[in-house]
């Protein structure tokens, strides 16, 4: 993990700093949960997309690649 730091320019400490700022805590998931739900209800309601019904590989996917463009969009 410290070469991993040091090839990004930064102290380990910071890099675990960062690289805590992006985990979620319990109640953060539980919150990311309820709006995914949410979200994929109103898209369910949503026309064209009555049969929306993501496998839970696909969500996964889905949840990694947003979580990837979140953090380049928020620079870390």
């Amino acid at each position: 993990m410290a070469a991993i730091a040091a090839g990004e320019g930064l102290s380990l400490r910071a890099y675990l700093v960062r690289l805590a700022d992006t985990l979620l805590t319990p109640r953060e998931q539980a919150q990311r949960a309820q709006q995914a739900e949410q979200v994929c209800a109103a898209l369910r309601h949503w026309e064209g997309w009555e049969g929306y019904a993501p496998s839970p590989a696909e969500q996964q996917r889905l949840d990694e690649d947003l979580d990837r463009r979140l953090a380049r969009a928020v620079g870390r």
